[in-house]
């Protein structure tokens, strides 16, 4: 899994909203709201298409390191 961070992710609204589009776009992955971090289950396609997905909602996610 590769995990990316996401510093926007603040609220239980945040996690529907990422949870939702990711969802949509056919990805396995997971969300951490204490931690801000998604984890995206795939390969280098399914987490730039992850952070595409999240971009185009307002949230900004980097692999973290």
């Amino acid at each position: 899994m590769t995990v990316l961070n996401v510093k926007e992710m603040a609220c239980e609204h945040c996690v529907k909203r990422i949870t939702d589009v990711l969802t949509a776009a056919g990805l396995k992955f997971e969300v951490n709201l204490a931690d801000k971090t998604v984890s995206v289950d795939g390969d280098e396609a399914a987490v730039k298409l992850a952070i595409s997905e999240m971009d185009d909602i307002g949230f900004t996610a980097q692999a973290a390191n």
